[in-house]
C-alpha cells in the first residue's frame, strides 16, 4: 500500500495538473500575503523598539501612592 508521503506527492501532482490555470494566481496571492505579513511584523517591531515593553518603560519611574491592605484599610 501507499504511505503518507506517497499519498501527499500524488495529491500535490493531482492539484497541480487540475489547477494549472489557477496556480499563477495562487502563488501571486501567497506572495502578496507574505509581503503584507512581513511589513506588519516589521511595523510591530519598530513600534516596540523605541519604548520597549511596557514594563521596561516604567522601570525607572517612581509612583507615589498609598499601600492598601486587602480589607481596604491603608497601611500605616
Amino acid at each position: 500500500m501507499f504511505g503518507l508521503s506517497e499519498l501527499a506527492v500524488i495529491l500535490i501532482v493531482v492539484i497541480v495538473v487540475l489547477g494549472i490555470k489557477k496556480l499563477p494566481e495562487l502563488t501571486r496571492s501567497a506572495g502578496k500575503a507574505a509581503r503584507i505579513f512581513k511589513s506588519e511584523a516589521k511595523a510591530l517591531k519598530e513600534q516596540d523598539a523605541p519604548g520597549g515593553s511596557p514594563a521596561a518603560g516604567n522601570a525607572g519611574k517612581t509612583v507615589s501612592g498609598t499601600v492598601v491592605d486587602r480589607d481596604g484599610s491603608p497601611r500605616t
